[in-house]
């Protein structure tokens, strides 16, 4: 329960569906003066009392459990490694992953539960053989999937989303006026919770010495100067400080950041277009590609690479990166240990270090987090 009327009417509907339900607040954070004045999160003071408000309504035990050190170190500390690394992550994506559906569910089970229930805006549907699979939620608007993405098949058999069905956020705030949660009007949390004045570049500032270096071309050459690489993001136009106009005159974006050399790479926005992009670390949500009929196992790549005895054949889905992107047609496949994904229309300021998640249909398949990226006109130059 985080506080927010979305959580309180699913754990409403737990109640009302007969399960013997217990309500849980996540402390994430150690600073007793956090409050919502000036904070756009979800995991205040204020936060936790609008939830303990909602428990009590609703009748239900109620508890805070403290994973502050948890989320720092999976989350926060992930979250400079990764800017440290010139990679762009995903926070929320990790909170998922690692916070609330690892170790509250690894908990939650050894407490005795069954089942951890969240707000989130996504549907589970069973199959005839008691297989679940995430899908997206009613509401398109709302929909969540892609953040829940990075659940795996065991995390699934232990999931419940009650919202998933519900046609729109305004039928549930209705449905909490009539219950007579204090919530039901309460503004939706957005940014980072741990950034919650949402300057992100002077946050990570704070964390991630500054230090001097090169703005370079395509090429190599020399553009203009920064103050610190880590303060600059694949897709960036504005702030760039360039000495040296492109010679078409047109604007220059951020390509890429490269943490080693201390480099931000530079060039036309074309440049920004990605056809290709790979990940190492993927999962599958629910059933894989090969169980679920969608495709077939690449005999060729297994025999040749006894390690990869995931390979498989290419297959269509629709890949997102980004929680509120429109999903485009593509091909992917695992070889050599990879989940590879070529889209059929260029995807612009992809980043290593964000989320590729598959779908099928409504159905979330799985899920990459990004090693690498091919533009889109380099392909297409061989």
């Amino acid at each position: 329960m985080s506080g927010g009327v979305d959580s309180a009417v699913a754990t409403a509907r737990a109640v009302e569906a007969g399960h013997d339900v217990v309500g849980v607040h996540l402390a994430l954070s150690r600073m007793p003066g956090t409050l919502r004045t000036g904070s756009r999160g979800c995991c205040t003071i204020e936060d936790s009392l609008d939830a303990r408000r909602a428990a009590e309504k609703l009748g239900i035990p109620f508890y805070v459990w403290d994973f502050s050190e948890r989320f720092r170190a999976d989350v926060v500390d992930d979250f400079i490694a990764e800017y440290a690394a010139g990679r762009t992550p995903n926070p929320c994506m990790r909170c998922n992953e690692r916070i609330k559906f690892a170790a509250v569910l690894e908990k939650a089970l050894a407490l005795g539960f069954d089942a951890v229930a969240t707000g989130h805006y996504a549907h589970i549907v069973t199959d005839a053989a008691g297989n679940r699979e995430l899908h997206r939620a009613s509401d398109e608007a709302k929909d969540q999937s892609y953040v829940l993405g990075v659940l795996t098949t065991e995390q699934l058999a232990h999931a419940m989303f009650p919202l998933g069905t519900t046609p729109s956020k305004a039928v549930v705030r209705a449905e909490a006026e009539a219950r007579g949660l204090t919530v039901a009007q309460k503004p939706d949390s957005h940014d980072i919770c741990f950034i919650p004045d949402g300057d992100t570049r002077g946050w990570l500032a704070d964390r991630i010495p500054p230090a001097e270096g090169a703005i370079v071309d395509r090429d190599g050459t020399p553009v203009g100067s920064h103050d610190g690489a880590t303060s600059f993001t694949v897709g960036q136009r504005r702030g760039l400080n360039l000495g040296v106009p492109a010679p078409d005159g047109r604007p220059r974006f951020v390509l890429e950041v490269r943490p080693s050399s201390n480099e931000v790479v530079v060039g036309p926005r074309e440049a920004l277009a990605i056809r290709e992009l790979a990940g190492h670390r993927f999962t599958w949500a629910g059933l894989d590609p090969v169980a679920s009929g969608i495709t077939r196992a690449d005999p060729e790549a297994a025999s040749a690479d006894p390690a990869a005895p995931d390979a498989l054949l290419p297959f269509d889905c629709h890949v997102q990166v980004r929680a509120h992107a429109d999903p485009v047609p593509a091909v992917a496949r695992v070889r050599d240990g990879e989940l590879v994904v070529e889209v059929s229309e260029p995807l612009l300021g992809v980043a290593p270090g964000q989320t590729a998640v598959l779908y099928v249909g409504t159905r979330v398949l799985g899920q990459c987090t990004i090693d690498r990226t091919v533009a889109a006109d380099l392909v297409d130059a061989h």
